[in-house]
């Protein structure tokens, strides 16, 4: 006992001494630094782990909604050579939304349901395809059982679309999900038809029976740039039909920043000060021929006092003034009060969906706020030699899968992934659920391609 108390005296003094006290406060400083590296370091991580899971999410959704749109079309499709092409490209889309989907941080029987869902969609979709390659028709079965597949792929995706908003809001976080995931997919939502991944599994059931063997806005580049024409033309004189095109009364200062490459096409670039302080224009104008290729304005647009159909023509006639002919509207997008309108060359009647040029309009008083001219003058011909009309209208209209209702056809030249063209009948038609366009070919009658017209409250788009 009285050797503990030696060595209590014995610490007290040191500790008087300072040479403890400087110890002691020196441990407690390591300590917490290290605490605080500690807690840095695993926030660190929390945060690249959330972003990982972020992007595999995000990635999901994109291949689940491009499952439910090729679904879509392939149940109104009566070309075997174009129906092999959508089953292919859905057994692709499904493979990566399952390899996205076990990146999320979920082990749950609802996840794995969903996993069988996608693989069963894709083996399908794969063993048609086999099918198709052949020249074969579907049966009316095989067909019925796309028609189901789809609705339940929209089910899915709207169950993401929920989960997204969830996520987004706060609502629940990866690490609840990660931690209590078949509580979270479980909540009802009536605004759903489907209202959790649990569900996936009931609707499995009914495929039970299914036994198997295992616009054109996105063109290509042509690199002929057939509307390029023209002589090569100086900065000066790039300098020039800069001005103009903007407008020379509105031009306070233009300065040259720089030639460039843009999409292939040799440009030199201007940034132009208005005499209105709040809108700045940069543009690029051709080396050849001196053709704008882009023009864009900062110009933030607060008011839409106009409506789509009066700022459509305010762009059609700023084409034409500008000596862009014969352009017709063909789809739009409206944002942040700007409608976005791509006009394709129309000639003798016929739309030429390679000859595109994309238009921005400001919705409070009209002003041309931007322009992108590259695939028209990657593709612009000012006389296209057409093809003989061999499948008439009415034909055309018969090789049309007869539940698709038909609105209107019109006579169109669509591109293809091999940098040709070929002349169609567009023909526009509905389903009970969705709005298409069927591209027959005029010589053959095959049923070149399928998009599906997208609706939405800010304007109309194909995908």
């Amino acid at each position: 006992m009285g050797k503990i108390k030696d060595k209590i005296y014995d610490w007290k003094d040191r500790l008087r001494g300072g040479k403890m006290l400087t110890l002691v406060v020196t441990l407690v400083v390591i300590i917490i630094a290290l605490m605080v590296y500690a807690y840095k370091t695993s926030r660190a991580y929390r945060q690249l782990a959330e972003n990982s899971y972020n992007h595999a999410f995000y990635q999901l959704i994109e291949y689940v909604d491009d499952t439910e749109k090729l679904l879509a079309k392939s149940t109104i499709s009566y070309s075997s050579e174009h129906a092999t092409e959508n089953f292919s490209n859905i057994n692709k889309e499904t493979a990566l939304a399952q390899a996205y989907l076990s990146r999320l941080p979920i082990e749950t029987q609802e996840l794995e349901n969903t996993q069988k869902f996608l693989h069963q969609v894709g083996d399908y979709c794969y063993t048609l395809s086999k099918k198709t390659v052949k020249g074969e028709e579907l049966s009316q079965e095989e067909l019925d059982n796309l028609t189901q597949l789809h609705q339940h792929s929209v089910n899915l995706r709207n169950v993401l679309y929920q989960l997204e908003a969830d996520l987004f809001s706060d609502t629940i976080k990866w690490g609840e999900l990660e931690d209590a995931g078949s509580k979270i997919f479980s909540r009802e939502d009536e605004t759903l038809t489907q209202s959790s991944f649990g569900n996936i599994e009931d609707e499995l059931h009914q495929y039970s029976g299914l036994i198997y063997d295992g616009a054109y806005s996105e063109g290509l580049d042509n690199t002929e740039q057939l509307g390029l024409t023209g002589d090569d033309i100086n900065q000066e004189k790039a300098q020039e039909i800069a001005k103009q095109f903007v407008g020379e009364d509105k031009v306070e200062e233009i300065n040259f920043t720089e030639e460039s490459q843009n999409a292939n096409i040799q440009c030199y670039n201007f940034n132009i000060k208005t005499k209105n302080k709040e809108e700045n224009y940069s543009i690029s104008v051709s080396k050849k021929g001196g053709h704008v290729v882009n023009m864009n304005c900062d110009r933030q647009v607060t008011d839409e006092s106009m409506s789509a159909e009066n700022a459509v023509n305010i762009g059609k006639e700023f084409l034409q003034n500008r000596e862009y002919k014969d352009m017709k509207e063909t789809y739009y997008m409206k944002e942040n009060g700007i409608l976005t309108v791509n006009y394709a060359y129309n000639q003798d009647n016929v739309i030429m969906y390679p000859d595109l040029i994309k238009v921005k309009i400001a919705l409070d008083n009209g002003e041309i706020l931007g322009l992108e001219s590259t695939r028209y003058l990657n593709s612009h011909k000012e006389k296209r030699e057409l093809k003989e009309v061999k499948i008439t209208e009415e034909k055309a209209r018969q090789l049309i899968n007869p539940k698709l209702e038909i609105t209107g056809t019109d006579l169109a030249i669509i591109p293809t992934e091999w940098n040709t063209e070929i002349m169609c009948w567009e023909i526009k038609g509905r389903t009970e659920e969705n709005d298409f366009l069927v591209y027959i070919n005029v010589e053959t009658g095959e049923e070149e391609d399928i998009l599906m017209i997208i609706n939405t409250p800010n304007g109309t788009l194909t995908t």
